[in-house]
């Protein structure tokens, strides 16, 4: 019980701020006072921890009491610069933040300016006099939540700092970015941290996401998203216009899908491509960055996964002097890089090869390489009619997307051209069907294709890998045969993985195929009129492994695991 004769005295400070302003009554200051004592616990702390008064009027009161600014908190964003000029440890313990550098002295937000400690812990780490700002302490919380966040993912240190050329950028950013300067070097160097991390990491794609109370940023590294960052949501737009500022795009069009390309000088001898795509989604714009390295590409064959029969049959393919063929999968399972390995070998200098793509994605010195821009009007179509006008012996097609297309492509492999190209199919056999679905006359693809491949990319085990025991019904209905399964040992990765893969046990991947030749049985099925079952049917009789055996004799081999092979190749 408090002594009444205490309340003859005039509360002053804090506690009387507080009742002036019709935060806490009189009877509850002093209450707040002597227990807070008991308990040898700050008033303010007391305060919040009871949940006595409303923290926006709380920090109101302080602001008034101590002459001290009171912001939201929120209408900031994190700079990673000042922020890195701390640890996570001093930002934990003290619920105090760095916020901004003004003429020497470092503003730093905490929701009591009572805790000394804080202020004078920060200034010696920092060596920068501090000035303290007040926050309400549930948007302080929240704030320092994000900021551990973006401590911990966009690896503060060496990556912060990387710059790069950006070639070609006559774009001014004061421009077309609103944001004073000091706001808008952080968001440079994130974006600028997240592109380097990709590319150390071997990335293939950054995919940045904003969502009501999160954002997040992933990148697809052999084959797998994984998230990499999670920047304040606040900044979200900001993100979403110096991206479009470096690709040149439109950055006050935010209702309508944009394309468009960055191009990064890292080196005085390399620079590195990023097919850039953003997407309206309900709480922004996605944008998802493709990186296009030429010099990341090894065309060797030797190296891609083909087994002996499969890059045999390729290489007779390749040997015509004339016909096509025709290699399928989903986006990233490295249609590309099969096809070029294809052109690198008939790449000679009494060889006329030209190509259309979109976009160019490995640059192939000796091959005549054209850019498709459907918004000058450069189709695929328009392009292969330009090549039969220039005396080619070999022609590449980035992608059939069309019945035009597919129609000059079919009459310049019947008329003693080699002509190469990508559809996107789930195996061999439905590729012969989906032409014919295109529009395509039967008799013409029965003509003019000489072979087909299918593909898949595997995450290729560590050299950390663990032998697994695995059942031997389980084996069986993932397609082993019943008497190779006692002789087989199966590898997985290792958990936690080892310094070489990180967390994964995975590093790169291989190729599965599917490599099937249009043999004389199957070209009088397709004018037959057959379905994609029936060529399946046919190939398998001739000894043409499928995608899912394909995957098996990788598991076999130890190059991957069964988890992997499911992952991408179906059962059935």
């Amino acid at each position: 019980m408090v002594p009444q004769e205490k309340y003859k005295t005039r509360l002053t400070g804090l506690p009387g701020k507080l009742v002036t302003l019709n935060v806490l009554s009189e009877s509850d200051a002093r209450k707040a006072i002597e227990l807070s004592r008991t308990e040898r616990t700050p008033f303010v702390t007391y305060l919040l921890n009871k949940k006595l008064v409303k923290q926006s009027a709380l920090a109101q009161g302080l602001s008034e009491e101590f002459g001290i600014p009171l912001i939201d908190i929120n209408a900031f964003d994190i700079d990673p610069e000042v922020i890195k000029l701390v640890d996570e440890k001093l930002l934990e313990k003290h619920k105090a933040v760095p916020l901004f550098k003004r003429t020497k002295r470092l503003f730093v937000a905490l929701s009591d300016p009572t805790a000394l400690d804080a202020l004078k812990e920060i200034q010696f780490r920092t060596k920068i006099k501090t000035e303290p700002i007040i926050a309400e302490a549930d948007k302080l919380a929240k704030f320092i939540e994000h900021a551990l966040d973006l401590f911990d993912d966009t690896g503060m240190g060496d990556d912060q700092d990387t710059d790069f050329e950006l070639v070609d950028d006559t774009v001014k950013e004061e421009e077309t970015i609103s944001v004073p300067e000091e706001e808008k070097a952080p968001v440079v160097k994130f974006v600028n941290s997240m592109l380097f991390k990709a590319i150390k990491l071997g990335a293939s794609d950054l995919h940045f996401e904003p969502y009501e109370k999160i954002y997040r940023v992933r990148f697809r590294v052999d084959g797998v998203l994984k998230v990499f960052a999670k920047p304040p949501v606040a900044i979200a737009r900001k993100l979403a216009a110096r991206i479009k500022v470096m690709a040149r795009l439109d950055v006050a069009e935010r209702r309508v899908p944009q394309d468009g390309r960055i191009k990064l000088k890292i080196s005085a001898k390399k620079a590195i491509d990023f097919r850039v795509s953003t997407c309206p989604i309900l709480w922004g714009e996605k944008i998802v960055m493709r990186i296009l390295d030429s010099s990341a590409a090894n065309l060797n064959i030797d190296i891609l996964g083909y087994e002996e029969e499969q890059k045999r049959l390729y290489l007779e393919a390749l040997a015509n002097p004339y016909g096509m063929v025709l290699v399928t999968g989903p986006t990233g399972s490295g249609k590309t890089v099969s096809l070029y390995t294809g052109i690198n070998i008939l790449n000679q200098e009494g060889v006329n090869i030209s190509t259309a793509e979109d976009p160019v994605e490995i640059n192939l010195p000796g091959v005549n390489q054209v850019q498709i821009d459907e918004k000058t009007g450069m189709t695929f179509a328009k392009a292969l009619k330009a090549f039969l006008r220039q005396d080619p012996d070999i022609i590449l097609v980035g992608e059939i997307r069309d019945l035009e297309t597919a129609s000059i492509g079919i009459k310049a492999a019947s008329t003693g051209h080699m002509v190469m190209s990508t559809l996107h199919t789930n195996d061999a056999p439905q590729t012969l069907t989906r032409m014919i679905d295109m529009g395509v006359k039967p008799f013409a693809i029965a003509n003019a294709v000489n072979l087909i491949m299918a593909q898949r990319l595997c995450r290729r085990l560590c050299s950390c890998k663990i032998e697994q025991d695995i059942p031997e019904q389980v084996l069986a209905e993932a397609g082993f045969k019943k008497e190779e399964i006692p002789e087989i040992k199966l590898y997985g990765p290792k958990p936690g993985g080892c310094e070489k893969c990180g967390e994964s046990g995975y590093k790169g991947r291989v190729g599965i195929y599917q490599v099937m030749p249009i043999s004389d049985a199957m070209k009088r099925m397709i004018m037959e009129g057959q379905n994609a079952i029936a060529l399946a049917d046919q190939a398998r009789k001739e000894g043409i492994p499928d995608l899912r055996e394909s995957g098996l004799k990788k598991v076999k081999d130890g190059l991957t695991s069964l988890e992997e092979v499911d992952r991408v190749v179906s059962k059935e």
